[in-house]
């Protein structure tokens, strides 16, 4: 039997993503539809959600959804365990795996969460690194099937975000963009452009879907006719907030004017949490055409869906 695991967006096909895609709308309509980690005694009924970083959408919705799915969130504190010092990664990884079913931990280094996978036994999910943030991508997909024709639809459409291209926001949405077959645009100022390796490697996932990945450092030029626009802080967690400020960062900002350039019924997100009057204006985000909050709870569904896909057909042999 092969362990799958969710550490970067392109850990799943195309066709996978959609399968998980559907399934997070199917549980949207019906939270209860699936419950793979209710009732089983031959095998762990508990998930540990790990988080080393700050957090709110993420650990309540991995608690949500591994509750709906039947299970028992089993919530550490990365900080109080003090993974990869006071024990190492492999020997933390080998004592959760013989008591979960799987694992998310949301951590710094994208080698931390490897090595986890390596040595667990058990699916492991990023639930955010320094790296990529995929959980979120699935969310803002299946925000985009929910406001624009299904998952069926996702091909095709312009997807635009405006801000840090270099960040783990920006590295997901090339990557998890482009297996959706989305035309993805990003818009950075110089020295917040996308890792170039990122890029070639959504341009290659991006040639067998049809869908596209583009970098341009104008705003105007990645939002322009643009289906959905996406945004995010300017300053991540653990990143320096040098040269992260509204001289370098305005022209980036998601208001009406910028806004507007987009189609008219384009719908606008942000993976939270939100600064107003940096990022995006307060009119925009409670605007007719925000969908952050409908965002949010996807986090709660696509998550569900991807722990029920890799416990049941991630795990097949």
């Amino acid at each position: 039997m092969t362990i799958r695991h969710f550490l970067a967006d392109d850990d799943l096909s195309p066709a996978e993503q959609r399968e998980v895609l559907e399934l997070a709308m199917t549980l949207r309509a019906d939270r209860l539809a699936r419950r793979p980690l209710e009732g089983r005694r031959d095998a762990p009924g508990a998930v540990a959600f790990i988080t080393d970083k700050p957090t709110l959408r993420t650990q309540v919705s991995f608690a949500a959804a591994i509750s709906d799915l039947g299970g028992y969130p089993l919530v550490v504190d990365g900080n109080l365990a003090q993974i990869g010092s006071r024990e190492s990664i492999e020997d933390t990884a080998r004592v959760l795996g013989r008591q979960v079913a799987a694992i998310a931990w949301r951590t710094y280094g994208q080698d931390h969460l490897e090595t986890m996978a390596a040595h667990a036994g058990v699916p492991v999910v990023n639930a955010l690194t320094d790296a990529f943030h995929p959980c979120q991508i699935l969310a803002d997909l299946t925000t985009i099937a929910q406001h624009r024709g299904g998952v069926a639809a996702l091909p095709g459409t312009t997807f635009a975000f405006v801000g840090d291209a270099a960040s783990n926001m920006g590295a997901s949405y090339l990557l998890g963009g482009a297996t959706a077959g989305l035309h993805v645009r990003v818009a950075a100022p110089e020295g917040f452009r996308p890792d170039p390796e990122i890029l070639a490697r959504a341009a290659t996932i991006a040639e067998a879907t049809g869908g596209s990945v583009t970098s341009v450092t104008e705003a105007a030029d990645a939002v322009a006719g643009a289906d959905v626009v996406a945004t995010d802080t300017w300053v991540s967690m653990g990143d320096d907030a040098a040269g992260r400020d509204a001289a370098t960062f305005g022209p980036y900002q998601v208001n009406a004017g910028l806004l507007g350039l987009a189609k008219p019924d384009a719908i606008v997100l942000h993976c939270l949490p939100a600064y107003r009057g940096k990022e995006i204006t307060d009119d925009v985000l409670e605007g007719a055409q925000s969908v952050v909050w409908d965002e949010a709870e996807n986090r709660l569904h696509a998550q569900k869906a991807l722990l029920a896909w890799l416990l049941e057909e991630g795990t097949r042999g």
